[in-house]
């Protein structure tokens, strides 16, 4: 197995059990927060690069400039997003039945990781993006049938079937290794050198179900500033 949204997904839980283990509640508020602070930046290259080409920051233009789409090997798995539209305008609505992080979660047996991760995640990305657009969570498949999402007042219509650019989409091991620094990083921040600790526990965890090559590769992004589209 190489990176994929299930590694992906893997992280972030090992930092909710890490963190929750040693720091109970504040560590629940600890992942919101990192949980936030990685979406926020996804969303702020996304809009550096819009604003690059001209583009308005619009939600149309979210949905073009995204920055990743579900990889071969989770097609292959049969695990891919399953997403239906049933409301275009004025809201936009999407109904998930099917996502590989939410498999991930509960493969692990982390539904309370999952909600705490999916309630969030989205809305920070948009918020990064434009904090304008309004995007709402209001239940996930942690604990209900779908996800629901809503955007208030998208302005897209039925003919508008906006495709992701290719140079803007980054590869599952970018995606990974933003994860494990950007919550190191707000671990350390709150908590400091425990909040390291933490950091290195996480990456111990993930070179013993994926190996320390995979490992490594994430080690070697340290100095990467994921705030730069």
């Amino acid at each position: 197995m190489g990176f994929n949204e299930m590694t992906h997904a893997f992280l972030a839980a090992r930092y909710y059990v890490r963190l929750t283990e040693e720091f109970g509640d504040r560590g629940h508020a600890a992942f919101i927060h990192a949980t936030q602070y990685y979406g926020s930046q996804r969303g702020r290259r996304m809009a550096q690069r819009a604003i690059r080409d001209g583009e308005e920051l619009n939600y149309e233009t979210y949905c073009r400039y995204g920055e990743w789409v579900n990889t071969k090997e989770i097609q292959d798995m049969g695990a891919a997003n399953k997403v239906e539209v049933p409301e275009v305008a004025p809201d936009y609505t999407m109904h998930i039945f099917a996502c590989p992080w939410h498999q991930q979660f509960k493969n692990m047996g982390l539904k309370e990781a999952g909600l705490a991760y999916c309630s969030v995640l989205d809305a920070s990305i948009c918020r990064g993006f434009n904090p304008q657009i309004v995007y709402e969570v209001p239940q996930t498949l942690h604990d209900h049938d779908y996800c629901i999402q809503i955007v208030r007042d998208a302005g897209m219509s039925a003919d508008k079937k906006p495709q992701k650019k290719p140079e803007g989409l980054r590869s599952f091991e970018y995606h990974c290794a933003h994860t494990y620094w950007s919550y190191r990083e707000v671990c350390e921040a709150i908590f400091g050198e425990e909040g390291l600790a933490i950091g290195e526990q996480v990456l111990e965890d993930f070179a013993k179900e994926y190996g320390r090559e995979m490992a490594d590769i994430l080690a070697g992004y340290r100095d990467t500033n994921f705030n730069m589209a």
